[in-house]
């Protein structure tokens, strides 16, 4: 029978008999949970130990996740642009250096894009549909309506197919894989050693939050955006601790192979020069809010016009890949991920190499190119271009106010780094963390007082449009939060407090139709069932019982009623959740004498408090 342990106290519906022999796994994390409770938040010591553990094993995954990763890349990259066109996309600095060559075997350049997407299609849609698009989203929707559920196959999946499809020329970004390759990783760990959901969500949360931190070589703002990345106007207050713990952790192992320099180089000599500056840099701020809303208007109405087309979906990416191609043809500064065309923009003599058409152009045509590659169902991030958009579209900026503005900054690398704070914070809605994200890819914090107001004027600008649709309003919108932000009261009672005492005790093997007999002849409404030696494994309503079918009514009861054991001390939001979760009608409370609670039972304990603390009326 399943065991009141591994599924039972969340209300995994998924519990069935022989649950509890899959794995000592999940004995393991209801030890752990015993060993150092909850309780005391993560001020408590032993909270905080448990952390260190959990988020500890997330951070050395994401690490070595992002790091097999980027080297993924490369090699795609050297095989198909590389080997196959003969063409070295720019990298960053600290990347490798911003040399700029020219393709050898241009005509190749539109086979080789339709072949990477035709490849990323058909890996992504034969294996794990899930891994289409760009990662962040699907991450975001398991935590706030899977109880932080990845499924075990995404992560390589995601790993593979985002390779090829950034390897062979894709407009997309690392780090929504990276994302979802640790976020894949910390929802497996959640599932094997926490019991609680809201562990679960938290795990996966610094799993985003570890991945983005280590790709980027930026730790404290990995660590911020996996709590602000959740919600439109909100944060997941309690993700931050356990998430610095995952990023810094994911951080040295990522640089103790690939090197803990800025991907941008290090920028410590730039400042704000005048007090004329601000106004160009909040001008930037609308700038950047305006194209952010370009970006993901576009982008969304890309991939509505691809979902369209009566194609097959693993074709669809390759359509995309062709199109892309015909475009890098045109404009190569479209290809890849873009970051290499951000560092020649930083400079002075890098930027005034390129044609004012040509800056104008790269904002444009990478919003056009990630369209293609990423909405067409390709695997890659938005990240990453939203930021090339930004930089570039501060460069521009920059170009276009050179030699008429007074006091303009003599290098374009303020403008540069500014935009790309100020878009995709904005239209991101992680205004802090986007900040502090480019602020170390950038290595330096001297310019964070101007970007606050070009990315508090661009976060205006965008209102409640989001480049993230699975992104909610608030923590009152997340089901992971509804129930206690919306009643309170209900995080002070107990299960105890709600739970009646049953004289029933129902044998789970026995069919559920002879279950359903004895309560109706009984009279009564509610009963716990047990197990080998009388081990208590769940309650099950009549109401329930009496819904069932013939056939469902001829399988033992176990096999039909979730198996739900909450403990005595239980919140009654905690355990309405669990009831919820598990589609159940009643859960057993474990304690003497043992008994059961309903959906009806919380919310008549919930009326009863709320007579006691109404304050009288007024006369």
């Amino acid at each position: 029978m399943a065991a009141p342990g591994a599924h039972e106290e969340d209300g995994d519906p998924g519990a069935r008999p022989g649950a509890a022999r899959r794995s000592g796994w999940a004995r393991a994390g209801h030890w752990l949970a015993r060993a150092v409770p909850r309780g005391s938040g993560f001020e408590s010591t032993r909270s905080l130990s448990r952390w260190l553990l959990v988020a500890g094993a997330i951070g050395i995954v994401a690490g070595l996740g992002a790091a097999v990763f980027f080297r993924a890349i490369e090699a795609a990259t050297s095989l198909f642009l590389g080997a196959l066109v003969g063409y070295q996309p720019p990298l960053a600095a600290g990347e490798g250096g911003t040399q700029v060559t020219v393709a050898a075997r241009p005509w190749l350049l539109p086979l080789v894009t339709t072949a990477g997407g035709l490849l990323s299609g058909a890996l992504v849609f034969g294996l794990a549909p899930e891994a289409e698009g760009h990662g962040t989203d699907s991450a975001i929707e398991a935590i706030h309506r899977r109880s932080g559920s990845i499924r075990a196959r995404i992560p390589l999946v995601k790993l593979v197919a985002s390779a090829i499809t950034i390897g062979s020329g894709g407009s997309a970004g690392r780090e929504g894989p990276a994302a979802q390759i640790s976020a894949g990783f910390a929802s497996l760990l959640g599932r094997l050693i926490l019991p609680d959901p809201q562990e679960r969500r938290i795990a996966v949360a610094a799993g985003i939050g570890a991945g983005i931190g280590a790709i980027f070589r930026a730790p404290l703002g990995g660590a911020l955006l996996a709590a602000e990345i959740l919600y439109v106007h909100d944060i997941e207050v309690e993700a931050i601790i356990p998430s610095l713990i995952a990023s810094i952790v994911a951080y040295a192992v990522y640089g103790a192979w690939m090197g803990y320099g800025p991907i941008f180089g290090a920028h410590g000599s730039l400042e704000l020069g005048a007090p004329v500056q601000l106004l160009y840099y909040a001008a930037l701020g609308v700038a950047s809010g305006l194209v952010g809303l370009l970006y993901a208007r576009s982008f969304y109405g890309m991939t509505a016009v691809f979902s369209r087309l009566a194609l097959p979906r693993w074709l669809k990416p390759g359509l995309g890949g062709l199109a892309l191609g015909l475009l890098g043809l045109a404009l190569p500064q479209a290809l890849h991920t873009g970051y290499g065309w951000v560092q020649l923009e930083m400079t002075r003599e890098g930027l005034l190499s390129l044609s004012p058409l040509v800056l104008l152009a790269i904002p444009l045509g990478k919003i056009l190119a990630t369209g293609l590659t990423v909405g067409s169902g390709g695997s890659g991030g938005i990240f990453g271009p939203g930021m090339v958009i930004g930089g570039s579209l501060g460069a521009l900026l920059w170009r276009l106010g050179m030699g008429v503005l007074p006091d303009l900054p003599p290098q374009p690398a303020p403008f540069v780094i500014i935009g790309m704070m100020a878009l995709f914070g904005g239209i991101a809605h992680a205004p802090l963390a986007v900040m502090l994200m480019v602020a170390e890819m950038t290595g330096t914090l001297s310019l964070l007082a101007p970007a606050m107001i070009a990315v508090a004027i661009s976060t205006a600008l965008v209102g409640n449009t989001t480049i993230y649709h699975a992104q909610l309003p608030s923590r009152a919108d997340s089901p992971a939060h509804r129930l206690r932000l919306a009643f309170p009261l209900l995080s002070a009672l107990t299960a105890r407090d709600a739970a009646a005492e049953t004289p029933v005790a129902l044998d789970s093997r026995r069919p559920a139709g002879e279950a359903r007999a004895r309560l109706t002849g009984g009279g009564e409404q509610v009963a716990v069932f047990t197990g080998e030696g009388g081990r208590l494994l769940g309650a099950v309503a009549r109401g329930f019982l009496e819904r069932l079918g013939p056939e469902a009514a001829a399988r033992p009861l176990a096999e039909v009623s979730p198996c739900l054991v909450l403990p005595p001390e239980k919140s009654l939001d905690e355990a309405l959740q669990a009831l919820t979760e598990a589609g159940a009608s009643a859960a057993a409370v474990s304690g003497d004498p043992v008994a059961a609670v309903t959906v009806q039972g919380i919310l008549r304990a919930y009326r009863e408090a709320r007579r006691r603390v109404r304050p009288p009326p007024t006369a």
